[in-house]
């Protein structure tokens, strides 16, 4: 069986590459040979499902181990665990930021060379939902650590014969167009012909989620990007789905077993939430801030429900969940809700989880005692935002397969 080579930068908790790796067929299968990622919560439940080489650290010192010695903390305060010029980050009290730790992950990242360079590279600083500040954003300049690496990569080996990228719907039109354009220019300067395609999770898996992402492929090989085809990927694989197809989706997210009695947390409360249960009469009612009934609002089953800016609720028109964002760990309301049989709550991080289309508890895993790995709901549920639907990641790098299989 032929294999093909994986790296995967950005790599979150492992959505891109687990997708990677339950692709295959009778002629090939991908072989993850290394992932990075500096998110320390991120890595810990990598580092729990996955048995290959996890980088970490900041990739930017990765690539250049010597601009760590550039790096002034003295006038960095936030307190950021994720960010690589904070003096009260764990990290840098650790001395994780040194030249003797990045030299030695510069060696391994270029230590053999890959046939597939995958990175869902931070995307804030183009989302609808951050302040889209492009390239202005140093999230947004990670991008071109990618190119930086693909020529570490080719100096010593090879480019990559192919490179996946995911991101945000808005990267496509954000400043108007011009942050794209400059994507697609440093990737074919590199010698790289793009295609890519916005597809919406929902029409392209069983998962029942609005989640629209652009998918970026590479490839190095004109004869690989001229079999390629997002239009033959579309016809053979997009489908609508019936009201009761997502009813029937919806019920094996949703984890019917979980009760108020012994996970109230995750209810709404007249007790707790008193403000979510206005009862008052309409003239009181015209005066307050917020003016939300839950439990006349949110009334079916087999629904998700979200409570937008405190001020209304609205219910998904495509019968499916919302978007899930990193959001969702900050608290407050950016949850999913859902009605259920003994009350109304918020959707769980397991459900989050199966919502981006992960196997959870049966190949995949979230928390471990034996190893003290168990984090908080808010930590788990921005991981879950901020990952990719698997399934759709699996059927493109199926669909990778049969191109490379045709060398």
């Amino acid at each position: 069986m032929t294999e093909y080579s994986v790296g995967s930068m950005f790599a979150g908790v492992g959505g891109i590459c687990l997708g990677f790796q339950m692709a295959f067929n009778n002629k090939s299968k991908y072989v993850l040979k290394w992932a990075n990622e500096i998110d320390e919560n991120a890595c810990k439940i990598y580092g729990l499902n996955f048995k290959h080489k996890l980088i970490t650290g900041d990739i930017n010192f990765i690539i250049s181990p010597e601009k760590v010695k550039n790096v002034d903390f003295s006038n960095h305060t936030t307190g950021d665990s994720t960010c690589c010029l904070s003096s009260n980050c764990k990290k840098a009290k650790q001395n994780f930021y040194n030249f003797d730790y990045y030299s030695d992950k510069h060696k391994q990242i270029i230590e053999e060379p890959i046939d597939i360079l995958t990175a869902g590279f931070p995307c804030q600083a183009f989302s609808i939902a951050g302040e889209k500040k492009g390239f202005n954003d140093s999230r947004g300049n990670l991008f071109l650590s990618i190119i930086n690496l693909v020529k570490l990569l080719e100096i010593k080996f090879y480019k990559p014969r192919v490179i996946f990228l995911e991101n945000v719907k808005n990267l496509k039109s954000h400043d108007e167009g011009r942050t794209y354009k400059v994507i697609k220019e440093k990737l074919e300067e590199c010698g790289y012909r793009i295609k890519d395609c916005i597809i919406n999770t929902k029409d392209f898996s069983q998962l029942p989620q609005n989640r629209e992402r652009i998918y970026i492929i590479g490839f190095r090989d004109i004869e690989d990007y001229s079999r390629f085809s997002f239009d033959e990927i579309a016809r053979t694989h997009k489908k609508d789905y019936s009201v009761d197809e997502r009813i029937k989706q919806f019920s094996g997210i949703i984890d019917s077993k979980i009760k108020f009695e012994s996970n109230a947390q995750y209810y709404y409360t007249k007790e707790k939430y008193p403000i979510y249960f206005d009862n008052t009469d309409e003239e009181n009612k015209e005066s307050k801030k917020t003016k939300i009934n839950i439990e006349k609002e949110i009334t079916e089953e087999y629904q998700f429900y979200q409570i937008r800016r405190g001020q209304y609720i609205r219910k998904n028109k495509s019968n499916v969940c919302p978007t899930l964002t990193a959001n969702m760990g900050m608290g407050g309301h950016n949850v999913p809700i859902i009605k259920v049989k003994d009350g109304i709550r918020r959707i769980t991080p397991k459900e989050a989880y199966k919502l981006q289309g992960f196997p959870i508890d049966t190949d995949y895993f979230l928390a471990n005692k034996e190893q003290d790995i168990q984090l908080s709901d808010c930590h788990l549920y921005k991981q879950a935002g901020n990952s990719v639907s698997v399934p759709v990641v699996e059927l493109l790098a199926n669909e990778l397969l049969r191109v490379l299989d045709k060398e």
